[in-house]
């Protein structure tokens, strides 16, 4: 990017990504991870810290790890282990964190990302890493009226966490954004997290600095990490405020580079601006040390391939395939994929009955979907099932009925759970109309307007589609394509 004083400069980002694992366990403990239950009651002395208690490794977290990790094309060591991560704060319990420092369980893969559904070039960003280890408490504090309070809450300790890191290879907010959504997507695809980011199952942190072009010479600002960030739009939003104020620094400081620390500095949402913290740690602030409690794991050759062998399609995977085999747009497979694995599968099985899969696919993204959000529905939940549905788009296909009369049968199935496509149509009184029918009514409006012809014969084609809507008030089963058929066809014939 060229600034308005002429420098050039290029953006670098690099995310830390912490998915909590879809497990019913913690990671040590037997204790439930469910979310929203009242403050230090899913605690027990493993995730407490108390001294003797042992931890036992939960073994459902190291599968969805090494499924996470194939998703992403990362390399699974046949040997991982467990260490120590020493820091002393309120929501630690222990003093130390369990973690993985030099042999994660994931190492060096990558994630292809678009910009947006109708770019055709990819972006490959290598992942450098993709660790298991244990999440903290969480510390709440109260200001108001006088008084400063901190309570801590200790039901997260031990829940699951894989923090996915990237090398520093985005180069714009925006970048940042796509990749954190296929992430998401693969991730929520596979059951490997729900990644439901306002109950803190997805968290980023972005490091980001500048390099700035200086008369042929590139010179770097210091590396910040953003942290509080509770929506991919706030993601986007940090880093842009963040590139700006970098900038702002380095001419304030007179375009030189001073040696700093790297410092982490919090996103505050409303003011739309982040704010220092503290300086960063190293990762030998941290003094990793093996665990002494916990062995190291081998991970069998044969297991891995056992899980690979159990991922199926991935979500680039089965956007390019829906583009091929139903002939849909690129943004109208990739909405039909961003709704999930069940929403993918009832697609496909109604386009399967139906024979039509563009149709299937603009149903889907107007009928089905509004229906689904304003009912608040799980797609497992919709009460007209793929067969049914399937029929309705198969009579639109095959000129049996017309969409609006589909719908009116669409509503009449949601209103009515246990009937089917024919009890509908008999219900509302949907005949075929015999095309001699047609034509005598096409006829009978056409000397009742004989200005249409005339306006048609002069090239104004939409002066048909007035005459169309008064076929329906005369007869709602009328079917709007054939109307236009026959009244072009006597138009022209006049």
């Amino acid at each position: 990017m060229i600034k308005s004083d002429g420098y050039a400069t290029e953006t670098i980002i690099g995310l830390e990504v912490h998915v909590q694992l879809k497990t019913k366990s913690k990671l040590f403990c037997g204790c439930s991870v469910k979310f929203g239950a009242a403050p230090n009651t899913q605690v027990c002395p493993v995730c407490l810290g108390h001294p003797g208690a042992l931890p036992v490794m939960n073994n459902q977290a190291i599968e969805l790890s090494i499924k996470a990790g194939l998703a992403l094309d990362c390399t699974i060591p046949p040997l991982t282990k467990w260490d120590r991560k020493q820091y002393f704060y309120p929501d630690l319990p222990k003093g130390y964190q369990i973690s993985q420092f030099d042999l994660p369980i994931c190492a060096e893969g990558y994630l292809d990302i678009h910009q947006d559904s109708t770019s055709e070039e990819s972006r490959r960003i290598r992942i450098l890493r993709a660790h298991l280890e244990e999440d903290a408490g969480k510390s709440m504090h109260d200001e108001g009226a006088g008084i400063t309070d901190s309570r801590i809450d200790l039901n997260r300790c031990g829940t699951p966490l894989l923090e996915i890191v990237s090398q520093p290879d985005l180069r714009s907010s925006q970048e940042a954004k796509a990749y954190l959504t296929e992430l998401k997507l693969r991730m929520t695809h596979l059951g490997i997290s729900d990644c439901e980011m306002q109950e803190g199952s997805l968290r980023v942190d972005a490091n980001v600095n500048l390099h700035i072009d200086v008369n042929g010479q590139k010179v770097a600002t210091p590396i910040v990490e953003i942290k509080n960030m509770n929506s991919f739009r706030a993601v986007e939003r940090a880093i842009d405020y963040e590139v700006d104020r970098q900038y702002d620094v380095w001419q304030e400081t007179g375009k030189t580079i001073k040696e700093e620390t790297k410092t982490t500095r919090g996103w505050d949402d409303q003011a739309g601006r982040t704010f220092l913290q503290r300086e960063k740690e190293e990762s030998a602030d941290y003094r990793y040390f093996p665990d002494p409690d916990l062995l190291p794991l081998r991970i069998p050759r044969e297991r891995i391939e056992t899980i690979r062998s159990s991922l199926g399609e991935m979500p680039d995977q089965i956007r390019e395939r829906f583009q091929k085999q139903y002939g849909i747009k690129a943004y109208d497979a990739e909405v039909i994929v961003n709704q999930g694995r069940d929403f993918i599968h009832f697609y496909e099985q109604v386009a399967e009955i139906c024979g039509d899969g563009k149709r299937t696919s603009s149903w889907f993204q107007q009928d089905v979907l509004r229906t689904i959000n304003e009912r608040q529905l799980s797609i497992l939940d919709f009460p007209i099932d793929a067969k049914q549905l399937g029929l309705l788009l198969q009579k639109v296909t095959n000129g049996e009925l017309d969409n609006s009369r589909a719908r009116d049968v669409f509503q009449y199935l949601m209103d009515h759970h246990q009937s089917n496509v024919a009890e509908a149509i008999k219900a509302l009184g949907i005949v075929a109309i015999d095309e001699s029918e047609l034509e005598d009514l096409c006829q009978e409006l056409l000397e009742t307007n004989p200005h249409v012809i005339e306006d048609y014969r002069n090239g104004k084609q939409q002066a048909i589609g007035s005459l169309i809507g008064q076929a329906k008030k005369r007869n709602p089963n009328a079917n709007p394509k054939l109307v236009r058929e026959i009244l072009i066809r006597i138009a022209e014939q006049s």
